[in-house]
């Protein structure tokens, strides 16, 4: 009897190990399928030389930026939309990270839970990406050949409808041999971080505003510099007695470095956090650079950085749904890339959700910094700078080495229900932030707003 109880018990611990077993695999079946199934080695979708020989990438309204069912990658007839759009697309010799014959390889090729690859076709999908490939060449016509990125997206329903790194170059004629300083196959929109200047008071506005009970009515002498045991503070001129609407809208170094001594290492650091700025964030697929900072104890170091300095850096992409924040009330939805997939007989595959972020800054906050941001327009920037727009931004003069030219930042948001768009320009060795980077978001806004 008791053999027969010991063989049971046995079994019992075999079966329970087999539903473990299963339940793992299945798992794993549903969360890497698809990247089991587009492996290089797989013939049925790869040529010889490990090229993708399935699916069709358009943009949003259906324009054609790449494809593979000729037998090899073709791109685009147009060269302009080519070269704007080649950090997407990605190119014959799979040099680029974010291009879509490696990021969405399976939706391309056509995968799904119960068939795999198999297709009766052979065609794989059409991808439709949530970008305007007009809007993207628009975009970067507007940086020229400056090194730069330039994103807008809706921050209602997460999707990115330009996104331009630069410098770019055409798929149908790659370069020999690029300049390996210059990042040409490096995607500045999702895969780098950069020094963010003064768009990073707003960060060090938000920690005031959410904890110092004087923060509107607190006040500042700036006198052109702030000395501190460890060093100093400078501005480009002496602001005198301001607030913090007046030094914002200044762009108060004096005035910002003092509110983050004031506010303590500690708490910059969790405002950081809090924003997302330190967050790797997946879009589609994607994944975008950490941010990094380094908030010191006491002193000037402690100061630059609270201004978006000392070492202070962010990536353009997670800066950007931080301004949707501000705009939605402080939550964001998460960017997208994907606008649809679809088999290539049309019938749609699948259509990504959005979600949101967790809270960023508290609603009256963000209400508070929009506010803020609109007040640097009317009462800095210009509104005759962007006709027509109700736009709340801030501008960005990020100092890298001393011998160059600083990096140009505009960042914010249209308060618009009609249209509700989001944006970040960088122009890197550009010069001032508004002067610069400013005139290349008007120039893409306008677009967006006319066509949209």
């Amino acid at each position: 009897m008791r053999k027969i109880e010991k063989r049971a018990i046995m079994c019992l611990m075999l079966a329970g190990v087999l539903v473990i077993g299963l339940g793992i695999f299945t798992y794993r079946y549903i969360a890497d399928g698809s990247d089991w199934a587009v492996y290089t080695a797989n013939k049925q979708i790869y040529n010889d030389k490990g090229r993708l020989k399935r699916g069709t990438l358009y943009d949003r309204n259906g324009t054609l930026l790449m494809s593979n069912t000729s037998g090899k990658m073709t791109f685009s007839d147009d060269y302009a939309t080519r070269k704007a759009n080649v950090h997407l697309t990605g190119d014959r010799s799979g040099n680029i990270n974010t291009g879509a014959n490696k990021i969405f390889a399976n939706k391309l090729a056509g995968y799904n839970h119960l068939t795999g690859t198999y297709s009766l076709l052979g065609e794989g999908r059409n991808v439709n990406l949530s970008i305007d490939s007009d809007i993207c060449v628009t975009a970067n016509e507007a940086l020229g050949d400056r090194r730069g990125t330039v994103g807008v997206y809706n921050y209602k329903t997460g999707e990115i409808i330009c996104l331009v790194s630069s410098p770019n170059y055409d798929p149908e004629d790659p370069p020999e041999n690029p300049d390996d300083e210059s990042g040409i196959y490096m995607n500045r929109f999702f895969s780098s971080t950069f020094t963010p200047g003064s768009i990073f008071k707003l960060v060090t506005a938000a920690a005031s505003i959410e904890n110092k009970s004087d923060y509107a009515s607190w006040e500042y002498t700036c006198t052109g510099s702030q000395n501190y045991d460890d060093g100093r503070v400078t501005c480009q001129d002496a602001h005198g007695t301001v607030n913090l609407e007046q030094a914002l809208a200044d762009s108060c170094n004096c005035y910002f470095g003092e509110l983050a001594r004031q506010l303590g290492s500690d708490l910059m650091k969790e405002y950081v956090e809090k924003t997302g700025l330190t967050l790797s964030r997946d879009v589609n697929g994607i994944s975008t650079a950490r941010g990094s900072f380094d908030f010191p104890q006491t002193g000037a170091d402690l100061a630059w950085a609270g201004i978006g300095q000392h070492n202070d850096l962010v990536n353009p992409c997670t800066m950007m749904t931080y301004m949707g924040a501000i705009a939605n009330g402080g939550r964001a939805v998460q960017p997208k890339i994907l606008h649809s997939v679809d088999f290539s007989t049309g019938f749609p595959a699948s259509i990504p959700w959005k979600w949101w972020t967790k809270r960023m800054i508290e609603e009256d906050t963000a209400e508070i910094l929009k506010n803020l941001m609109r007040n640097n327009v009317e009462d800095n920037y210009g509104t005759d700078n962007f006709p027509g727009l109700n736009i709340c931004a801030k501008s960005g003069t990020a100092e890298v080495q001393k011998s160059e030219r600083p990096n140009a930042w505009f960042a914010g948001f249209l308060d618009d229900d009609d249209h509700p768009y989001a944006f970040i320009v960088l122009v890197e060795k550009g010069g001032y932030g508004s002067d610069v980077a400013g005139s290349v978001a008007n120039e893409v806004l306008q677009e967006i707003v006319e066509k949209y």
